[in-house]
Formats: C-alpha cells, sequence, structure tokens
C-alpha cells in the first residue's frame, strides 16, 4: 500500500490543505486513494508512536491502524495528514533545531508499516518569519533549551530534512516552500493524491482566494475562462500578475516581533534559506516543489 504523509510543518496552510483534500475525498476514493478524516487516525497514530518509546508496537498493529484508517474499505493509496506529526508547536524547536524528533517519529513509522510505500509531504518556511513564532508558541524559552547556544542564521531545514532521509531512506520526501504554495497549490494536491498533470481538481486556487482580492478573484476567474488552454506555467504567471495587482498586503507580508532582530539579520536569513534550499535539492530522495 502507498501511505502519504503529509506533515505539516506548522503555520503553512497545513489545514487548509487537508480541507481541499476532504473536498475531493470521494472522487479520489472512487480511484482508489483514500482521505480519511483526522479524527480516524491522528491521536491513534500520535499515541501508538509514543507508546513505541518503551516498547515495540504489538504483532498486529499495521492492521489495526488500518482498519481504523480505511473503515473496512479498501484503498491502494491513503493520505494522512497532521502538522503535529513531528512535534507540536511548543517543542518544534529544541537545542537550535527544526524538528528534532522528526528522524525518530519516521523510523518509528517505518516499523509500524515495514511492507508499505511511504511518501512524506511536507511544506517548509522561511525561519526568519517562522522562529519568531515558534518561540512565542515555545514551552521553553530559555536560551539554551529553545537556540541551543546556536545563532539563528545555522537553523536549516537542511540539517532536518537529511536526518529524516537517514532514518527512513526507503520514504520518498517531497519539499516545498511555503512562500511558493499560492503559485503551486493545485499541483501539491496533485502530486500528494498520485494525479497527473493538469488534471482538475475541487479548491485548486482555495489558498489564493485568502490573499487576493474579490475583485482580483473574479478578474482572475474570468481570465481563465477567456484562456481555457493554458499550461501550468502559464497559470503561474498569471497568477503571479494577479497577485502583484490584487494582492492583499496584510495577508501577503509578515509581521515580525523577535527581540534583538534587525531588518539586516531578517534579510541575510532569507539569504540563507535561499540557499538552503539548493541543499535540499542535492539531497538523494528528496523533491523540491517549484514555481
Amino acid at each position: 500500500m502507498q501511505l502519504v504523509l503529509h506533515t505539516g510543518v506548522h503555520f503553512t496552510e497545513e489545514e487548509r490543505l487537508l480541507k481541499c483534500l476532504l473536498r475531493n475525498a470521494e472522487d479520489l476514493g472512487n480511484r482508489g486513494v483514500a482521505v480519511p478524516g483526522p479524527g480516524k487516525y491522528r491521536s491513534l497514530v500520535r499515541d501508538t508512536l509514543n507508546a513505541m518509546t518503551n516498547s515495540p508496537a504489538a504483532p498486529g498493529a499495521r492492521e489495526v491502524l488500518l482498519d481504523s484508517f480505511l473503515d473496512e474499505g479498501e484503498a491502494e493509496r491513503v493520505i494522512l495528514s497532521d502538522g503535529n506529526f513531528f512535534r507540536t508547536p511548543s517543542t518544534a524547536v529544541q537545542g537550535g533545531m527544526l524538528y528534532p524528533a522528526a528522524p525518530v517519529r519516521m523510523m518509528r513509522m517505518m516499523q509500524l508499516f515495514p511492507s508499505d510505500q511511504f511518501e512524506i509531504f511536507m511544506a517548509i518556511r522561511n525561519p526568519a518569519t517562522l522562529l519568531p513564532v515558534l518561540y512565542e508558541k515555545s514551552q521553553n524559552k530559555d536560551g539554551d533549551a529553545f537556540w541551543g547556544g546556536r545563532d539563528p542564521r545555522q537553523i536549516l531545514w537542511s540539517e532536518t530534512i537529511a536526518l529524516i532521509r537517514e532514518a527512513a531512506p526507503e520514504a520518498t520526501l517531497t519539499v516545498w516552500c511555503n512562500e511558493d504554495a499560492p503559485l503551486i497549490w493545485a499541483e501539491i494536491i496533485r502530486e500528494m493524491a498520485g494525479l497527473d498533470h493538469g488534471e482538475k481538481i475541487i479548491g485548486g486556487f482555495d489558498l489564493l482566494t485568502s490573499i487576493m482580492s474579490a475583485e482580483g478573484m473574479t478578474r482572475f476567474r474570468g481570465y481563465l475562462k477567456d484562456h481555457p488552454v493554458m499550461t501550468e506555467i502559464q497559470k503561474r504567471r498569471v497568477i503571479a500578475a494577479f497577485l502583484g495587482k490584487y494582492g492583499l498586503d496584510d495577508q501577503i507580508e509578515e509581521e515580525l516581533d523577535m527581540p534583538g532582530w534587525t531588518d539586516a539579520l531578517v534579510e541575510e536569513m532569507s539569504d540563507i534559506y535561499d540557499d538552503d534550499l539548493v541543499t535540499i535539492q542535492r539531497i538523494p530522495g528528496v523533491t523540491v516543489l517549484s514555481p
């Protein structure tokens, strides 16, 4: 069985993505792709993984979990989504590392489903905008507990992703930048569902509606109606153009509130984030979705 695990991360429209998948659940179900509601698996999987800290999973745990996911139905591909899979926001950063529990969580997941094919889908976000939010949510704001003696410029996604790949080398990992999500939203959904490029889905512009004015969306949909035949690249260029003219600045721009951080530091961290993405693209087994 193909198990698709969407792991968030936090503050990357993770719940909106799940809602979009659920809107397509009936059509996907007809194609052998199951999108169970989160109540059927989130707490069960979390409790099972936590219990594996002390002892291996009980024999038959895989079958019990699958029965919960599928409600006695059948599927070739199952999509699970949980932004808290690797950590809750309060413990997402520890010792100067993003999601330090991720490698162990994936290793245990692979132990639970040893004969199944895993695909991990994960959004990342500029640490310059994400770290202040996670610091505010952190249960321990002690300097060493959160930062681990590290400069914020040293906290890199590539470190976490490389460790996930080492812990679960049989699993593929698809990554995208949350900042690019409005341009590639439909592609993310299709990739998770295993659909071909260009196949129609419900809610392909869900994220766009939250960051573009109503007038802009009306004009955008009118443009698509007048130009029904476009490649994905052409659509993304059109989306970018409409966002440039009709984007809601208060929804697009990030408000940063981190004591001691300067504009120069934020700009430098953003440049490092761009460079780190190149490093991520070079990690074997990782696919990066981009406009």
